[in-house]
């Protein structure tokens, strides 16, 4: 319900979006996109400076006069801890309130039984905080996750790759670290971050962003917003079949694109190896990894270089499913089968094309996310960043 206050805290979190698109922003360059009197946004500027959000940085340029002091989001002193969990490997780092990296990457392996992974990662959190001490006060824990959560980001209602259903997850990690944890779907973290890191006046307009690694992952942004549904489970292509007779899925069903394009189906494919799903991998897997496969292709091993177009063709394929659904402006694609795009970026094309109900749809814009940029990790930060600097009850989009 709007209070005599809702004004002010809508203002309030109009100038944080503004701050975070167009920084660094001079007072009078702020007002104007406000449409406010100059003033009335100093006012607002002046609350947000003395609640540690914003500083004042150096002089701007000025053609005459006296040259303006330039604004920007304040994001010293305070950190973040961003964590990506994946089914074989969990990372995490700490980055600064806008996501930027303050340490190097760190990861252990994943847990299977949930009361045993929490206890795992509170503990290499808290290890990490430890180590960085002088990265200043931790406001909160971002969360990526492999699967569906409930709309309070606190349940994990299904990740098929762990094997977990109805997992109380959030507020036992909570009480284990004594900070705000904020979790969300591995995907749909990435779709905020884009939002979250948007720069100028317009949305980052209707995009996708596709996750590829032990699962695959899907983010939907429409209209500036990232699609939930009511389930809070938008965005689950990786489960939609290829064929009822493909290979099983995690998720138990046959045939999956989830089953056909992720890192494992790509490693079981280049070493002839059949992978049961919720089971350990073999041995053989266990020493190859996609990066591995990659390196041999791009040496001229002829069964990595099939393996790695096999993956392409089966990526465009269920590329065509979000386009004809969808009809984005852009997908983006993020995981560690980028780093080999400019191999399979032919045979994505030619299964998309195979598909797509509109010719011109095929010519979609696709790009990628450098593995080296986590993007993943970015999204969980993002978590954390956005809650800190938009009101919370307010849309951040």
């Amino acid at each position: 319900m709007a209070t005599r206050q809702t004004p002010r805290a809508i203002n309030r979190q109009i100038v944080l979006r503004l701050l975070r698109a167009h920084q660094a922003i001079s007072r009078a360059d702020l007002a104007r996109l406000l449409g406010m009197q100059r003033s009335a946004a100093g006012r607002i500027v002046g609350d947000l400076i003395a609640q540690g959000l914003v500083r004042e940085g150096a002089p701007g340029a000025a053609d005459r006069g006296r040259k303006p002091t330039l604004l920007h989001l304040d994001s010293g002193g305070r950190c973040v801890v961003a964590v990506d969990v994946r089914v074989t490997r969990t990372f995490l780092l700490l980055t600064d309130l806008v996501g930027r990296e303050l340490t190097p990457v760190r990861s252990f392996e994943t847990d299977g039984e949930p009361q045993a992974f929490v206890a795992h990662l509170a503990a290499e959190v808290h290890r990490l905080l430890s180590d960085h001490g002088e990265k200043g006060r931790c406001l909160g824990v971002g969360v990526a996750f492999p699967g569906m959560l409930d709309r309070s980001g606190s349940v994990v209602l299904r990740a098929p790759s762990l094997g977990w259903r109805d997992v109380r997850l959030r507020d036992p990690l909570a009480e284990r670290l004594g900070l705000p944890v904020e979790m969300e779907n591995a995907a749909k973290a990435c779709a905020l971050a884009l939002i979250w890191g948007a720069r100028g006046d317009e949305p980052p307009g209707d995009l996708v962003f596709v996750s590829v690694s032990d699962g695959v992952g899907v983010g939907i942004v429409m209209a500036g917003e990232v699609l939930r549904g009511r389930n809070n489970a938008a965005g689950e292509f990786g489960h939609l079949p290829l064929s009822i007779d493909g290979p099983w899925c995690a998720c138990g069903a046959l045939g999956c694109w989830e089953a056909y394009v992720s890192n494992l189906a790509t490693l079981s494919r280049y070493l002839s190896v059949p992978f049961p799903p919720q089971r350990p991998i073999s041995p053989a897997m266990a020493r190859v990894t996609v990066e591995s496969v990659i390196a041999a292709a791009r040496g001229g091993d002829v069964k990595a270089v099939t393996a790695l177009l096999a993956t392409g063709r089966y990526f465009g394929l269920g590329l065509a499913s979000i386009v004809n659904a969808l009809d984005p402006a852009r997908i983006l694609v993020g995981g560690e089968i980028t780093a080999a795009w400019d191999l399979i970026e032919p045979a994505v094309r030619e299964g998309l094309a195979e598909r797509v109900l509109v010719a011109a749809a095929a010519d979609t814009e696709i790009a990628t996310v450098a593995p080296e940029d986590h993007p993943r990790l970015r999204g969980a930060s993002a978590l954390v960043g956005a809650s800190v600097f938009a009101e919370r009850g307010l849309k951040i989009g």
